[in-house]
């Protein structure tokens, strides 16, 4: 009794350790990542991100081998962030706005047109600037490694084409859980609510919201209920490739070279791929959105001033960056 007593709690000591233990594997000099992310199997960002890992294995001759699952099959990008942390995942694809929640300073990229334009976007993120912003969240578990192009927000709505900020009055707009959205929405005149993406459609077939703000690719998802699409362009939130600190640690400088130049060889393939994506978004729902770019956008960039000064005022780590973007435009 007593021996079978003794190999039941060995039993039981060994599951807990192996509970504890990263996911990542290691056979024959092997290494296994897990790159976790939200969007559909034929998204371009799904696309991409696999494309990678085929080009990972390539270089390194098998060594490392990223398993891409995309879809939210482990969660919402909070629940990835926290599992990375937990040493339950290795790698994931998160917002920009996602990472302010775990270091402010990432709510630069987050302001209101502080990006002129895409190259804009594209030369501050490939540069210095992308490289501090990845080291910001080192202690908090995990870095930035690569990022991709999300496209321009722009306000979407039901009934009420949106040209200037005051058109945004009294109506209810769907953003992030994000406190720049917020403030954002409240410089324009509008009234934010908070909600998942996954919501958006009900509450607008429904009149719990008048509208919401996404790229044009949202249009794949909402076309049937939105009547306008309008070009205001406020943001170019990039999205961020992230990985356990822990993980990258223990890669050889080598194999950190291999996934950083495959990693920057899909951004600049990304460009062209998002674009065609787009393309394609706006092909299939062709006739079912009323496109209006006749908007004010200096209205809309003189409405968010206060968001500058706010910021310069009391958060002197995010405006710092801020100033560094615009004089890279």
């Amino acid at each position: 009794m007593k021996r079978i007593l003794a190999a039941v709690l060995c039993l039981v000591m060994i599951v807990a350790l192996c509970a504890a233990m990263p996911v990542t594997a290691s056979a024959a000099g092997t290494t296994y990542l897990t790159l976790a992310h939200n969007m559909a199997e034929d998204h371009a960002i799904n696309v991409a991100l696999v494309a990678w890992a085929e080009a990972v294995d390539e270089a390194t001759g098998g060594a490392i081998q990223i398993d891409v699952m995309p879809g939210g099959t482990l969660g919402s990008e909070a629940d990835c962030v926290s599992q990375i942390q937990a040493g339950q995942l290795e790698m994931t694809k998160v917002s920009a706005g996602t990472l302010a929640n775990f270091n402010s300073a990432w709510n630069c990229v987050s302001v209101p047109y502080v990006f002129n334009d895409k190259d804009h976007l594209y030369n501050v993120m490939n540069g210095e600037i992308g490289q501090d912003l990845y080291a910001l969240t080192e202690n908090d578990g995990f870095i930035g490694l690569a990022w991709l192009e999300s496209g321009t927000r722009c306000f979407y709505t039901a009934k009420t084409p949106i040209r200037t900020p005051s058109d945004l009055k009294g109506l209810k707009i769907r953003t992030m859980d994000s406190q720049m959205a917020i403030d954002m929405m409240n410089a324009f005149g509008g009234s934010a609510t908070v909600m998942g993406y996954g919501d958006i459609y009900t509450g607008m077939q429904q009149g719990v919201i008048d509208g919401a703000e996404n790229n044009i690719t949202a249009m794949r998802d909402h076309a049937d209920v939105t009547g306008y699409y309008c070009y205001d362009e406020h943001t170019m939130i990039p999205d961020v490739i992230i990985i356990s600190a822990d993980i990258w640690n223990e890669l050889t400088p080598e194999q950190q070279e291999i996934m950083r130049s495959t990693a920057a060889d899909m951004v600049a393939n990304y460009r062209e791929l998002w674009a065609q994506f787009e393309e394609d978004v706006k092909a299939q729902v062709e006739g079912k959105v009323e496109y209006v770019t006749d908007v004010d956008k200096p209205a809309f960039q003189e409405a968010v001033q206060g968001i500058y000064e706010n910021l310069e005022k009391n958060s002197p780590e995010v405006y710092a960056f801020v100033e560094r973007i615009q004089a890279a435009g």
